[in-house]
């Protein structure tokens, strides 16, 4: 199977912009033999590869990226380790998938900190929780019922009013939020960077060495631009270029976001906003609402605008043409901040599947994938990985079972129905401000059996 479209997203990553260089291994070159081969380095990848190498070690394994650690999807999102789902529906089976959900992003964040801890990676990581809020009075009902939903899952929140919330973000533009205490905010660059450089002996990670061609069987054989891999178990591990694969197809949607850092501000520019503490926000929405967070070193990030992106490319123009909407939102947000300018701008791919489950598992003889993120994939897809390492090792984890409990992806159509039904849902989402799954209201066309 021959893969058309690699990731491209042509601009400068801010995160990996504030931190020291970095050496990036060398591309694969020649004939290499492996036990495991895993495609992708970022968040899934990552844990495959290290809980495989764990369980296995006399086996080796191969990690392969299409680009570079720290500059690729995984380190270009809004740096959110989330421990609880950003949405909760209301009947029962909702909330027991939610209650799956919980459980495995507390793992996910429980195993990361144990390795920022054990191997000293300096990724900014702040145990600060998380905002979710609203601006407009019509949402306050929507809120009202995430917070009942927090309390049956027992997770702990605050209900905050418009004076409260301005008190701790230093700006009044919000209504009505929720605070909950179990999120992380990190630099996501510099954790997977770190994660990346501490992998055990047994792991041979090759940057810049995409994957070009498939071809599954006993062993796989798999083309890159400088050699060939042939492995007893290969792992997709590569969110939206998945969607090219056999057994992927018509399961997943890739977008584009865009987000902005602002240069640090100055002791005097603290002062203006009440000197708060470093936070993180989410919207209600998704799609129409923007996510804000103000850094340990004084930054604030604005995270907006959704792009359907088939091709998985982001050229540098894409990103330009969200800076001023970018400026707009720094602006109604923090107006006596006119004078801080903005430092970097970038984009980031996401793969969403349109009902919300991951495609996690195995997909054919000595073939699995965990892909699908539906966003926030630091935490998730961390544990995403380490389970399908230890269910391909035959190593016994309870976890699994939450994995398997969340289900699958639902059947796509293929473009051009598919680009048309992004486009209006996403129009839709952004006219009524709604955070539900993009295309549910899509055509539904029955799947055509894929097998290996």
């Amino acid at each position: 199977m021959r893969v058309r479209h690699l990731p491209l997203d042509d601009n400068v990553n801010g995160w990996s912009a504030l931190l020291p260089t970095r050496q990036i291994t060398a591309p694969l070159q020649g004939k290499h033999a492996a036990d495991w081969l895993v495609v992708g380095a970022g968040y899934a990848g990552l844990a495959f590869a290290r809980r495989v190498a764990e369980n296995r070690p006399q086996d080796h394994v191969v990690l392969i990226d299409a680009g570079t650690v720290g500059d690729n999807a995984s380190g270009r999102n809004s740096g959110f380790a989330i421990d609880i789902p950003h949405s909760v529906g209301s009947t029962v089976a909702e909330l027991r998938t939610a209650d799956n959900y919980k459980r495995l992003l507390q793992a996910g964040t429980a195993d990361l900190k144990a390795l920022v801890l054990h191997h000293r990676i300096a990724c900014d990581w702040r145990e600060q929780g998380k905002f979710q809020a609203a601006v407009s009075p019509e949402l306050t009902p929507a809120m009202q019922a995430y917070a009942r939903a927090l309390e049956t899952l027992k997770v702990p929140f605050e209900l905050l009013d418009k004076a409260a919330l301005a008190k701790r973000l230093g700006t009044g533009y919000y209504g009505l939020g929720i605070f909950s205490p179990g999120c992380v905010l990190l630099n996501p660059a510099a954790l997977t960077r770190g994660l990346a450089d501490h992998l055990p002996a047994n792991v041979s990670l090759f940057e810049r060495t995409p994957a070009l061609d498939f071809n599954f069987g006993s062993p796989s054989e798999v083309q890159t631009p400088g050699g060939e891999i042939r492995a007893r178990h290969v792992v997709i591990a590569t969110n939206g270029a998945a969607a090219q694969l056999p057994g992927l197809a018509n399961q997943l949607v890739n977008l584009s976001t865009y987000a902005s850092l602002t240069q640090p501000l100055t002791p005097e520019q603290r002062q203006r906003i009440g000197h708060p503490d470093d936070w993180g926000l989410t919207p209600l929405s998704a799609v129409a609402g923007a996510t804000i967070r103000y850094t340990h070193d004084h930054r604030v990030l604005i995270r907006q605008q959704v792009r359907h992106t088939p091709q998985l490319h982001n050229r540098a123009a894409d990103s330009e043409r969200q800076v001023s909407q970018h400026r707009q939102i720094f602006l109604s947000r923090f107006p006596e901040l006119r004078d801080v300018p903005m430092a970097h701008s970038w984009s980031g791919l996401i793969s969403f599947t349109r009902n919300g489950a991951p495609r996690w598992g195995q997909l054919g003889p000595n073939v699995y994938a965990a892909v699908g993120c539906n966003g926030a994939g630091i935490s998730k897809q961390t544990i995403a990985g380490t389970t399908l390492a230890d269910l391909a090792s035959g190593v016994d984890n309870p976890l699994i079972a939450d994995m398997q409990a969340l289900g699958g992806p639902s059947y796509i159509p293929p473009r051009p129905v598919l680009d048309l039904g992004v486009k209006a849902m996403l129009n839709k989402a952004i006219q009524n401000g709604s955070s539900g799954v993009l295309i549910t209201r899509m055509r539904r066309i029955r799947p055509k059996r894929v097998v290996f």
